[in-house]
């Protein structure tokens, strides 16, 4: 009963920004903790950032740190994740995830909810 739509996903030069949304329906106003993560041709799916309910605790991937910046606004039930100069590496397609666990965790095994993805391309 839990349903997260992304967007925001589209063609940017590398260098440039973009901002991701998640919106959530269902049960959205519970306490969840929230995540990005992302997966390239031929990877594996990669952790990017999460934060937990409050907002008070965040964790990003060593690749993203001092460029992406996660935040929720659980007023509106949504979550965002600001991508600056971004580079081709970045290109992948982002999914948003919620799960339950205590804390802001890193393995795609602690998010119970995914969003069905959004494309980022990057241009160079």
């Amino acid at each position: 009963q839990v349903q997260l739509v992304e967007s925001g996903g589209g063609l940017v030069q590398a260098g440039g920004s973009l901002r991701l949304s998640c919106a959530t329906s269902g049960r959205s106003s519970r306490n969840f903790t929230m995540a990005w993560f992302r997966q390239a041709p031929g990877k594996e799916r990669e952790f990017v950032a999460a934060i937990s309910w409050s907002g008070g605790g965040t964790n990003y991937a060593d690749s993203v740190k001092g460029r992406f910046t996660i935040s929720r606004d659980n007023a509106k039930n949504t979550v965002y994740v600001q991508m600056n100069s971004l580079k081709p590496e970045d290109a992948a397609v982002y999914y948003c995830a919620a799960g339950t666990e205590v804390g802001v965790p890193t393995s795609p095994d602690n998010y119970a909810f995914w969003g069905q993805g959004t494309q980022v391309t990057i241009s160079s």
